[in-house]
């Protein structure tokens, strides 16, 4: 009978590491699938100052590249937002492109994250925060001189000839070439490090207000 007991008991136990060994697994290859960076947001809004482009962005730091960053690596991110032209006989011609380079740095005596974009900066004390405010892009509304409300502005009448006449990308990516130097060649070849976004594309409208959600 303690036989059979004991035994009883030993089936259990090795279902239930089983079973934790299965729970392991999928969470390790989720915490895997989250990591890079993704689109949340895509949005083109007619203002008062002109035509203006905006994204946001999910940034999942893999464990490497955040513990690079916790180790003093300054990490710069590269986001991008353009307009192009669609011409059935030839390649997309770029109308405008707005290109913005941050910095995102840890300081170890202050414990806390910088995120820099020129000569303005700020810190926070968590990395999900910095995070937040890293994916957030707005690029400088299209000139009015291009966009008149009238019809006869350039971008006007661009939007004006065709539904598909002019599109939006927006992407964004860790440029791996401002690392420090030995760390360039292993994060050419290293996965953890490549974190992009996929393009993402969407058809403008003339419409006072037009925002997409991917």
């Amino acid at each position: 009978m303690t036989g059979s007991f004991m035994h009883c008991c030993t089936n259990k136990l090795d279902r239930l590491h089983r079973a934790a060994w299965v729970i392991c697994l999928w969470l390790c290859a989720a915490a895997a699938s989250a990591e890079g960076i993704s689109i949340n947001k895509a949005e083109a809004r007619l203002t008062e100052e002109g035509y203006q482009l905006s994204a946001d962005y999910d940034i999942q730091l893999s464990h490497t590249v955040e513990t690079a960053l916790q180790h003093g690596v300054t990490l710069y991110f590269i986001s991008e937002l353009s307009i192009n032209r669609s011409r059935w006989y030839w390649l997309d011609t770029e109308v405008i492109r707005d290109e913005q380079t941050a910095k995102l740095s840890f300081n170890a005596l202050t414990q806390q994250y910088r995120i820099t974009r020129g000569s303005l900066f700020q810190s926070f004390s968590e990395l999900k925060d910095a995070l937040t405010v890293l994916g957030h892009q707005i690029a400088p509304p299209v000139p009015v001189a291009l966009l008149d409300k009238n019809g006869g502005g350039y971008f006007s009448r661009l939007l004006k000839k065709g539904s598909d006449c002019c599109s939006a990308v927006a992407q964004m990516r860790l440029d791996v070439t401002q690392l420090p130097k030995p760390l360039q060649v292993n994060a050419l070849t290293n996965e953890d490090w490549n974190l992009k976004s996929e393009p993402y594309r969407w058809v403008l409208s003339p419409d006072a207000e037009k925002a997409l959600q991917p």
